[in-house]
């Protein structure tokens, strides 16, 4: 499978890096995402550190679909927010989302 050619400029190796590990992320407990297709609107998403704030599992590779600026005031209204589930870091980076 190729990369998608809208993807950021930091490359693919660049986002798998973010995506694997949430102490790089510069706005933890989120990383922001972008996920721009050609003839689509710019899509906005947020990585959670669920284990490491709040001690859930099972959303490491969840896209939340929002951005930095809209996160509600508690996680459970955070987690009941829109989001795309993927199985590992690669599947988050093949469905287009990059760091943003």
């Amino acid at each position: 499978m190729s990369t998608p050619a809208a993807a950021a400029p930091g490359g693919r190796e660049r986002d798998l890096l973010f995506l694997r590990q949430p102490r790089l992320w510069p706005n933890w407990p989120f990383l922001a995402l972008v996920r721009r297709r050609p003839g689509r609107d710019e899509e906005l998403g947020l990585l959670f550190d669920a284990v490491g704030a709040a001690g859930l599992y099972g959303y490491s590779s969840t896209v939340w679909l929002s951005n930095l600026f809209l996160i509600p005031a508690t996680l459970e209204e955070f987690l009941a927010l829109p989001k795309e589930t993927f199985d590992t870091p690669e599947e988050i980076a093949d469905a287009s989302w990059s760091v943003d």
